[in-house]
């Protein structure tokens, strides 16, 4: 039965390539979406901040970003303007975010996506900086 699993990915971020790599990984080939190319409205980056159950905050990322320049550490920013930030400058939202019949999360780190995966791993898995996650009967290495 296929499995409707969507990424919002960065191709330049290891977390992100990694994350969709575990996905693959397990037989599954996901919506694929370049965040930075195709923003997600503003309904729907609204809509996945709640489904995660983080704050708007949370999901700001500030590396590699304007976030300073923006002033966006200012804490008495409310929800709306920092939504309003990661709007006008997608960079800003941080990555990679994988939705799944199983939930929503902000895959960082990038195994935390095993949790959103319906079926196992089909083979051992290491992220691009060689740490080991999935042995090779698929399952998971403890950390």
């Amino acid at each position: 039965m296929p499995v409707d699993i969507i990424i919002y990915n960065n191709p330049d971020c290891g977390t992100s390539r990694n994350t969709l790599a575990m996905i693959r990984n397990a037989g599954i080939e996901p919506h694929v979406i370049d965040y930075l190319k195709t923003p997600p409205s503003r309904s729907m980056l609204m809509w996945l901040i709640e489904r995660m159950g983080i704050t708007t905050r949370s999901l700001l990322r500030e590396k590699g970003t304007p976030f300073a320049e923006l002033g966006l550490d200012n804490p008495s920013l409310s929800d709306g303007q920092l939504v309003d930030a990661m709007m006008a400058h997608s960079i800003l939202i941080n990555r990679p975010i994988v939705v799944s019949p199983l939930g929503v999360k902000l895959c960082r780190p990038s195994e935390d996506v095993l949790d959103l995966l319906p079926s196992d791993q089909r083979g051992a898995f290491a992220k691009e900086d060689g740490e080991r996650i999935v042995d090779d009967r698929g399952q998971r290495v403890a950390s």
